[in-house]
């Protein structure tokens, strides 16, 4: 009997223990398939709109097969792009010039690719196009690129230079620059590199509403975007239909609160990105991943007509936890608690020990955690009335004996 009950009050007191770690969460999915130490989980998108923006509220809670409750350490991965950029040295060997422009010739004495050159000049304002020439002993020449365009605008309204050289990965020993220019360019560094980008794993959100505003007052193109939920983004694409040249600075913004007033409803936006939208460059603007559900993407037109916007696509990384996995028993994914902190691993101090290629594991259907209901005390004198009738009898009694007290 002794055994009996210490095993039975053993068990309760480890099933309230669990459930007081878990309860402090709203959801839970039951993850199928551990086998290794090591797995990772990739997180629904779903999930985004029920947890932090930060998501420091999500923890793997498992009750081993003595049923003892554990927490799996976890890493939490973005699926970003990996890039890699090595400096090839290099070089001038001659300039010259004549009526086509001014030319630069450079020597790369390594057997190196090439698919990236950064310009630097004195000048501060040009518009100029470049050619591109490869050779192996400089009697041939081949063309790499033609008619590239180089751009520097600084004033009062804005400082912006594009002297980036991107073109196709190439293996010539000499390189000659040719800058279509009538005024001399004042070469002050030039850069060659080998510029990798092994391109991250991305999805693509459907937009639930788009609005496109013109507003004459302030010059500006305001777009308004909806999620039909919460989604991690880190990548917005604008497609430009026209095909003049332009320059416009643009500002993101995401809601991060609203307020209900007396008239209505006021909604906060902070700051998420801004650039220059221009026609020389890609389209893209890329910024720290963050959940949002509303946008706003604000264009300066200044005094130019606004902008044929085509369309836009939003991207975001997949979201994958690193799990490691210490004990046999069944593990839940749980979160859902917005004042939770972020969760404090040795694995967070051993990054370059968690393995990279993972087993995916299956996650179960969501489950809402219950919790239990909070019941309100009830005063113990519900009707004032009642407090008063007895406050009463309580100070005749005291008068009474107060008299008696006197008299004596």
């Amino acid at each position: 009997m002794k055994i009996t009950f210490k095993f039975i009050a053993y068990m309760l007191l480890t099933c309230s223990f669990t459930y007081g770690q878990v309860r402090n969460y709203s959801y839970k999915r039951e993850i199928i398939g551990i086998s290794e130490q090591w797995h990772k989980i990739i997180l629904p998108e779903d999930l985004f709109k029920k947890v932090s923006q930060d998501l420091t509220d999500i923890r793997i809670f498992g009750i081993t097969v003595n049923n003892d409750t554990v927490e799996a350490p976890y890493l939490l991965r973005l699926t970003t792009e990996k890039i890699s950029n090595k400096e090839i040295e290099f070089k001038i060997l001659n300039t010259a010039h004549n009526d086509n422009g001014y030319y630069y010739s450079f020597e790369i004495p390594t057997t190196e690719s090439i698919n990236q050159i950064k310009l630097g000049f004195n000048q501060e304002n040009f518009d100029w196009k470049i050619n591109l020439e490869g050779s192996q002993n400089q009697k041939e020449w081949y063309t790499i690129s033609e008619n590239y365009r180089i751009l520097s605008i600084n004033n009062e309204i804005t400082n912006f230079t594009f002297t980036k050289l991107v073109i196709p990965s190439s293996k010539f020993r000499f390189y000659r620059l040719l800058i279509k220019s009538n005024l001399q360019p004042e070469l002050k560094y030039a850069s060659i590199a080998n510029h990798i980008v092994n391109e991250g794993t991305y999805r693509i959100y459907t937009i639930k509403k788009q609005e496109i505003k013109e507003n004459k007052e302030t010059k500006q193109t305001e777009i308004n975007i909806e999620f039909n939920q919460p989604v991690p983004v880190c990548e917005v694409k604008i497609n430009v239909k026209d095909s003049f040249d332009y320059y416009r600075p643009i500002t993101i913004k995401y809601l991060s609160d609203s307020i209900k007033t007396e008239q209505g409803w006021k909604y906060l936006y902070n700051l998420l990105s801004s650039g220059i939208l221009n026609s020389i460059e890609k389209k893209n603007f890329n910024f720290n991943s963050l959940t949002v559900q509303k946008l706003k993407i604000f264009i300066e037109n200044h005094d130019n007509q606004p902008l044929y916007i085509d369309s836009l696509m939003f991207y975001g990384y997949v979201h994958e936890l690193a799990v490691r996995f210490t004990e046999q028993g069944t593990y839940f994914l749980t979160y859902g608690n917005k004042k939770d902190v972020k969760p404090n691993y040795d694995i967070d101090r051993f990054i370059d020990k968690v393995p990279e290629n993972l087993n995916e594991l299956e996650l179960g259907k969501e489950q809402k955690i219950e919790k239990e209901d909070i019941q309100e005390l009830e005063p113990l004198f519900k009707y004032k009335s009642w407090l008063w009738a007895i406050m009463t009898i309580i100070i005749i009694i005291l008068g009474w004996f107060s008299v008696k007290m006197i008299q004596k």
